[in-house]
């Protein structure tokens, strides 16, 4: 009956560690996340491509923050969810700036 219980901890830490979480969470402490794979969904507000590559914004009801893809670019308006790493920006007067996320994929829903 042990092992039933140490499996159901287990799956319950990995489907947590990759649930969604807000766009503020991340800008607020991005450093929090840095190396470590995150997911969060919103709507496409800009976006740029080229070749396959580019870059696309995209916001929910806490804030905004830019994608780094290499797979492509959905096009605005577009609701997404993008699985990759923070890229910690630099920090001015206790916010961040610049941050972002590298896409690792994202799906377009």
């Amino acid at each position: 009956m042990n092992w039933k219980l140490t499996t159901l901890a287990a799956a319950a830490l990995v489907l947590s560690a990759c649930a969604p979480m807000t766009i503020a969470r991340i800008t607020a402490d991005p450093s929090r996340f840095r190396n470590q794979t995150i997911r969060v969904t919103g709507t496409v507000t800009n976006s740029v491509g080229l070749m396959g590559k580019g870059g696309y914004q995209i916001e929910d009801s806490t804030g905004k923050i830019y994608v780094i893809s290499g797979t492509g670019v959905p096009s605005r308006g577009s609701r997404v969810t993008v699985t990759g790493r923070v890229l910690p920006g630099a920090e001015v007067l206790g916010n961040a700036v610049g941050v972002a996320i590298r896409e690792s994929s994202h799906k377009v829903k």
